[in-house]
């Protein structure tokens, strides 16, 4: 599946925006964004619950969601300049946020206690990021060649991960409904309100620096490559940040641990910031993207540990839909602002550095 987003991801990005004209590029990208969150209005209410209560059906669901996902992406080949585009791009991503739920309700079931959870976690984000890489930097060159190329292997790689998700288990249990009030309950504590809510701030910054930096390659040269580069560096920097994220958890809290995100990225924000360039940008970008998987585990564990009775499908669809909220709010700004590349970084640094006092300042809460 890695390997598929990778390649999906870097098609898409030149057929919107990096390959055409910047007034056409912000009104193509608008429309992308409302296409990335639409999604989330139909998992949220839908798909998440019934996830939640299909008894031993998560396994057909990922083998159906993945070959429809390549069925999506074949049928985008020869429609790049074509409206219908957006509308196979909105299918593409229903699909690949219930397969992101679906993998996410049957991870608890595969271990043997929650002690485990962000072991787990951590080896599938690892494996996520080695793939995405190796996947990444082949697509970037044929995207050089043709989009349609780039497509032609996503879809193979997504062929490949449907024959893979045969081999889940049959049987993954459900959630009964009993424990629904209770997980309500859980869900509004303060702890759980205050890491899902820099949760979302985190992937708030993730998506400016992703049109940030992709606008900003428009007046490079081989502004495809570089992009592509950029998007292969970051998925070595999210299975960095999946490797060490374990060891950190040993050895700090989980709100140490965003303090510990959103300060790094303060820092690596502001300088790269006032030393500019090419390698500054790629740096930061995969910097943050890195550490947004440590962020997201230390979410995650959370959310396991203080809301244990809560449905996990449907709980991780409806943060996620606020995720993808702020996500697609601040690449907005980006595209729109669309400000000098030193200017960008630095803004970035500058929510790095005020989120980090903020964590500190509460550190005793």
């Amino acid at each position: 599946m890695a390997c598929g987003e990778a390649s999906f991801a870097i098609a898409l990005a030149d057929s919107l925006f990096l390959s055409i004209s910047p007034d056409a590029a912000r009104s193509r990208v608008l429309l992308f964004l409302a296409v990335s969150f639409a999604p989330f209005a139909i998992v949220a209410p839908f798909i998440g619950p019934i996830i939640d209560r299909i008894p031993g059906g998560r396994r057909m669901t990922v083998f159906i969601v993945v070959a429809l996902r390549c069925l999506t992406v074949v049928s985008m080949i020869n429609r790049l300049d074509s409206l219908s585009l957006f509308g196979l791009a909105f299918a593409s991503l229903v699909l690949a946020r219930t397969y992101g739920v679906s993998k996410t309700a049957i991870v608890p079931s595969l271990v043997k206690n929650d002690e485990e959870l962000v072991s787990a976690n951590s080896k599938l984000g690892l494996l996520s990021g080695a793939m995405g890489f190796v996947a990444a930097v082949p697509a970037g060159f044929l995207q050089l060649i043709d989009a349609r190329a780039t497509l032609i292997m996503s879809a193979v790689m997504f062929g490949l991960a449907a024959l893979a998700s045969l081999q889940l288990p049959r049987h993954v249990a459900t959630v009964p409904r009993h424990v629904e009030k209770i997980g309500i309950e859980e869900l509004h504590s303060f702890r759980v309100r205050r890491i899902a809510l820099s949760m979302m701030l985190l992937r708030g910054v993730i998506g400016f620096m992703f049109f940030h930096v992709a606008f900003w390659l428009r007046d490079e040269s081989a502004g495809t490559a570089w992009f592509g580069f950029a998007l292969g560096l970051s998925s070595v920097s999210i299975m960095i940040g999946n490797l060490i994220a374990p060891y950190l958890r040993r050895h700090m809290s989980e709100q140490a641990m965003m303090l510990f995100v959103f300060f790094t990225i303060g820092l690596i924000g502001v300088y790269a910031g006032f030393v500019g360039g090419i390698t500054a940008g790629i740096v930061l970008i995969s910097v943050t993207n890195g550490l947004g998987s440590v962020g997201r585990l230390a979410f995650e564990s959370v959310v396991q540990k203080e809301a244990p009775d809560a449905n996990r499908a449907r709980t991780f669809v409806r943060y996620e839909t606020r995720n993808q909220l702020a996500w697609a709010s601040l690449g907005l700004l980006a595209v729109f602002l669309t400000l000098p590349g030193p200017i960008g970084f630095a803004f970035v640094g500058s929510i790095g550095l005020v989120s980090s006092v903020y964590f500190f300042v509460n550190r005793a809460n």
